[in-house]
């Protein structure tokens, strides 16, 4: 059975890694301001976090295209991101080095890269820390890449049912793409961590301590000229559609334009995006 296990998790690995480092890599860097932008209360909320705990070294996990790891270098101090794609590393660290923050970029699988120990003062994500087939061994690692008494915050989404923007997309497109892959829970991907009582277990289980979860719901925006750019190249509707013929995704697309239509308002795309934003203590009992 362990073997059975250590191939799945070796076949999902496989699969993030193709995924980030292939299209959806890519779509990433292409709408980086996009998603900076629309993402940037996040951004604030983890920096504010980690100048509020005067965190010497941080290290951010799945750091994109490395906007959250430059804005905690421009603030706090040294920032490390660390992520397994290897285009929005190129594209991190090109930004950091024009910006000329202390920012510096690993591409590595957070889950297995042997980071020294104790290295860090804090580690952050935001939206980072869902995709890991093991979570457990991931925050593990992640555990030993911190100082005793060093903290965590991440956010990540809650429930699909409260976040209908980011499923708009894949309902609207369904009865032309039956074979779009279905969302699954407690799976690697976007809903992972929806379950509160999951991240206390996955943490409490990894050698963090003192967890604190909150709800937070944020309201995010987009320019509506970039919306169909956005749902065309993102999500599991942007993974298909360059799948299918021409005339598929000109029929998707004008189904799925309208469907977003309750969240334009004027030039500007808005929705809140519901979230837990989480907290946690590296303990100093450690896992052997």
């Amino acid at each position: 059975m362990d073997a059975e296990r250590r191939a799945d998790e070796e076949q999902a690995d496989e699969e993030q890694a193709a995924r980030w480092n292939g299209r959806a890599g890519h779509a990433w860097v292409d709408l980086q301001a996009v998603l900076d932008e629309m993402f940037r209360p996040f951004e604030d909320l983890l920096v504010e976090a980690m100048a509020s705990e005067r965190a010497g070294r941080v290290l951010d996990v799945g750091c994109g295209t490395g906007g959250i790891t430059r804005a905690v270098a421009r603030r706090v101090g040294p920032c490390v991101g660390v992520d397994i794609s290897g285009p929005m590393i190129e594209a991190a660290r090109a930004w950091a080095e024009r910006e000329g923050v202390p920012a510096s970029f690993v591409r590595a699988d957070a889950q297995e890269h042997a980071f020294e120990p104790g290295t860090f003062d804090a580690v952050i994500s935001r939206f980072g820390v869902m995709f890991f087939d093991d979570p457990v061994r991931a925050f593990a690692n992640l555990r030993s890449a911190v100082r005793d008494d060093g903290v965590l915050r991440f956010v990540v989404w809650r429930d699909p049912g409260e976040n209908p923007f980011m499923t708009t997309a894949e309902r609207a497109a369904a009865p032309f793409l039956p074979d779009l892959p279905a969302r699954r829970p407690d799976q690697p991907g976007q809903f992972a961590f929806a379950d509160a009582e999951r991240i206390r277990r996955v943490l409490a289980e990894s050698g963090w301590a003192e967890v604190g979860i909150r709800p937070v719901d944020v309201v995010c925006s987009l320019p509506e000229r970039d919306l169909v750019r956005y749902f065309t190249r993102l999500g599991p509707l942007g993974m298909f559609l360059p799948e299918v013929d021409e005339q598929t995704r000109a029929r998707v697309v004008e189904t799925v334009r309208p469907a977003f239509d309750p969240f334009v308002h004027g030039s500007e795309v808005r929705f809140t995006a519901a979230c837990w934003a989480v907290g946690a203590r590296a303990s100093e009992a450690k896992l052997s």
